[in-house]
């Protein structure tokens, strides 16, 4: 029979030299495993790791100042509390307020602080509890917008949590029920209940925040600190509304808080 031919014999290994292919084998191997691990822990770490890691110190500080317990959905309320220095009987004005607690920028400011102001939220079902509860406040059942008095449609998810003029936006968060709302401009209101001055103001409405600002004469009512909800699409007609307004971005909350822009002027001669 004929023997093995010259390249099976060139490729043929020693003893010695398979296991220092197993070895070398083995080794890659655990290397691999390592590595796949690693990139694991670090989608894990990105995913749980807050929006600025580097800024826990500011957060660390707001919480001992004022934590640690608080009403709002992420850091508003600390930040409210911070930039008015927990100054009492102010005036605000809180724009897709929603629940009278849960999530709320203002309720420690009524409840503690004896501040009043007007709430602005299309879902009736809302209004007993924040006469119940928020009796300094004046509740306004109508959607915000840049005119009044028109029928506009709003989607609401299954836990009240959001509701926008945007289906497509809505439906992101789950199923959604429609139903009609009441429009208004913000003058409108501010003026029918004789508010002239605002220390803050609070807007989250789910991406229809450029209207609801077409429809207020901020340099009328000067708001002393504005946090409004800044979703990627919209930001920029946020920019460009403040900045003509004469406002600037409070740079040390945008550190901490990156979901809302928060808005100062240039110039704050007010006090609450």
């Amino acid at each position: 029979m004929p023997g093995p031919s010259p390249l099976r014999k060139h490729l043929t290994l020693s003893t010695g030299e398979r296991i220092v292919v197993a070895v070398l084998v083995v080794a890659a191997a655990a290397a691999a495993g390592y590595f796949t691990a690693f990139s694991q822990m670090r989608r894990i770490a990105a995913r749980v790791a807050p929006v600025n890691p580097g800024d826990a110190t500011e957060i660390g500080a707001l919480r001992a100042a004022y934590g640690p317990d608080r009403n709002s959905e992420h850091w508003e309320e600390w930040i409210v509390r911070d930039f008015f220095k927990d100054a009492r009987s102010g005036v605000f004005v809180d724009v897709g307020a929603n629940h009278h607690q849960r999530f709320s920028n203002t309720y420690y400011l009524e409840t503690v602080l004896g501040w009043s102001g007007v709430a602005l939220e299309p879902q009736k079902k809302f209004a007993g509890d924040w006469a119940r509860y928020r009796p300094k406040t004046t509740f306004v059942p109508l959607f915000v917008s840049d005119v009044s008095n028109r029928e506009a449609t709003l989607y609401v998810t299954g836990n009240d949590l959001v509701a926008s003029s945007s289906r497509e936006f809505t439906e992101a968060f789950g199923s959604v029920t429609p139903t009609t709302a009441t429009t208004t401009t913000l003058d409108d209101v501010l003026d029918r209940l004789g508010i002239t001055r605002i220390d803050f103001l609070s807007m989250d409405i789910e991406m229809a925040e450029p209207q609801a600002l077409a429809g207020f004469s901020i340099e009328r009512f000067r708001p002393r600190l504005v946090a409004v909800e800044a979703h990627p699409p919209i930001r920029q007609q946020l920019l460009d509304y403040f900045a003509r307004h004469g406002y600037t971005l409070v740079g040390k909350y945008w550190r901490i808080d990156s979901e809302n822009f928060w808005f100062a002027p240039l110039v704050d001669t007010a006090t609450p």
